[in-house]
């Protein structure tokens, strides 16, 4: 395995700057920002995909400082009900598809969407209930007419491109949880998979090393994230686990993001680790951070320090003592 980063929490920095701040860390990896709402701080995909020479000394920032580009990251919403924004999204995301090919790297990172509840709703619907049975006929609606359709169509375009799409389950969003990605990977094909981030597990409940297990027997996980969540169990009770406060109001919320070993223990993030390994997942190991409570310089190192010591990176040898 790799340790890389999602490069957006150093947007501040120029992109080189950025590069050998990460370096100097130790890492191996990165995960560029390309559009939708991590933005394109680091990467403008117009540019690039219109100037060879701008695009192979592009390339050059990272390969002269050791560093591979584990996945390009444009989450945005194309299936919005606006149709300006969702087709704002789609763009991005089909640019960044085609610069992904151009660059040899081989995983787009992004979310599922989530549609309107009907043709001409202005805003997203989520629903996360089955009854009353209104909730269900708007999830068929929004299958069968709008995820189902958009995404069958856009892994027969990335089958040509040689690039696999690695959608985050993320609440909010219609893949959402190993059922959800799995659901929607039959109907669209193999080239649909998953960016795993733990912090989303929690917070819905589901246990990632379970959720790793399950996608892993599919041959599903493409790309994985490194963030924590701590539970607040005197404020889940008031709340539950949908909470819609702001993340600003940390202590009055039932969950939030940390930095890795903030939320649970190393031995639980060894045990996600292997079960990775365990799966047959060997890529990189993609720190985010959104923890509110340390600044970008401290959360970052402090997840460093912590991934290192329990981060699986020489491959396996034969079992000697069988």
């Amino acid at each position: 395995m790799k340790l890389g980063v999602f490069t957006v929490l150093l947007v501040h920095k120029p992109l080189e700057e950025a590069m050998d701040y990460i370096a100097a860390k130790g890492l191996n990896a990165v995960e560029i920002g390309t559009g939708g709402y991590p933005g394109n701080a680091h990467c403008n995909v117009d540019e690039l995909l219109a100037d060879q020479g701008k695009l192979k000394a592009y390339i050059n920032v990272f390969k002269s400082r050791g560093l591979e580009i584990s996945a390009l990251s444009c989450h945005g919403n194309p299936l919005h009900p606006q149709k300006q924004i969702a087709k704002s999204y789609h763009d991005d995301f089909m640019k960044t598809l085609e610069l992904a090919h151009l660059m040899g790297v081989k995983t787009v990172v992004g979310f599922s969407g989530c549609p309107g509840d009907h043709e001409h709703a202005k805003y997203p619907n989520w629903p996360v209930a089955p009854w009353p049975n209104d909730y269900r006929e708007i999830l068929d609606w929004q299958w069968e007419q709008k995820l189902i359709p958009y995404w069958t169509e856009i892994g027969k375009q990335v089958e040509e491109l040689d690039v696999n799409i690695a959608l985050e389950l993320h609440g909010g969003f219609s893949v959402h949880s190993p059922a959800t990605l799995l659901r929607l990977r039959e109907a669209a094909g193999l080239r649909i998979g998953a960016n795993l981030d733990p912090s989303h597990m929690w917070w819905q409940g589901i246990d990632p090393v379970q959720a790793i297990r399950i996608l892993g027997r599919n041959d599903a996980i493409y790309h994985f994230h490194a963030k924590d969540t701590a539970i607040d169990p005197v404020n889940v009770n008031m709340h539950g686990i949908t909470d819609m406060q702001s993340y600003t109001q940390m202590l009055d919320r039932a969950w939030q993001f940390r930095t890795v070993g903030y939320g649970h223990d190393l031995k639980t993030w060894a045990d996600i680790l292997s079960t990775l390994r365990l799966v047959g997942y060997n890529g990189a190991v993609s720190i985010e951070h959104e923890d509110g409570l340390m600044s970008v310089d401290e959360g970052f190192t402090k997840a460093v320090q912590n991934l290192q010591q329990i981060l699986l990176r020489e491959p396996v040898e034969e079992m000697w003592w069988v």
